[in-house]
């Protein structure tokens, strides 16, 4: 069993926000997986069902991005979780629109999201899918920029960006996490 849990903020002032694309990546896959995300437990919203043939639950925290730790550390409990089989999607302001990576353990890197599940899980390694959504002009505030919604321009790009997280997943799930990075790290997945 794989816990795939996409990180953000519950209601709609923030659906369609940068800080928001964890939860619209796991949607997506859901959608593609034939999973339906309307089960109520973990402090979240969520859904099990095979993705390529592997058992996995999608989790969508409701406890407000800070508190992610509280959904993913009580699915993680309930379902038997080993950090190695939890994949967390979350948004990067390190990386530019449109680029995604990869990671296996490490720590927060100032995303509060990271901070609270790697607290509750006294670990940071589990596997990331970092999602690009760039950084405010030079001197813009991050919290500000993060929770407003993506650009018209980014907007255009956002569907391709969402399928290439979907099949990094599906890839994460295939064939491991080196054979998505291998296939991933290179890759612009928004033509602009």
């Amino acid at each position: 069993m794989k816990l795939i849990a996409g990180l953000g903020n519950p209601g709609e002032r923030y659906a369609a926000t940068r800080h928001n694309v964890g939860f619209m990546v796991v949607e997506r896959l859901a959608a593609a997986a034939g999973v339906a995300l309307k089960k109520k437990g973990y402090q979240g919203l969520y859904g099990v069902g095979r993705v390529l043939g592997e058992e996995a639950t999608l989790l969508l925290p409701q406890t407000f991005m800070n508190l992610s730790g509280a959904s993913i550390g009580s699915a993680s409990k309930s379902l038997g979780i080993d950090p190695g089989d939890l994949i967390v999607v979350h948004d990067e302001i390190d990386l530019p629109f449109g680029a995604l990576r990869v990671k296996v353990g490490g720590g927060h890197g100032g995303h509060n999201g990271l901070r609270s599940i790697c607290g509750v899980l006294g670990s940071g390694e589990f596997l990331r899918l970092r999602v690009g959504v760039g950084r405010p002009p030079r001197g813009g505030d991050v919290a500000g920029y993060v929770l407003n919604p993506f650009s018209a321009t980014e907007r255009k790009g956002l569907p391709a960006l969402l399928d290439g997280a979907v099949e990094a997943l599906e890839t994460i799930l295939g064939r491991g996490a080196a054979a998505a990075m291998n296939e991933i790290h290179n890759r612009d997945f928004v033509v602009t």
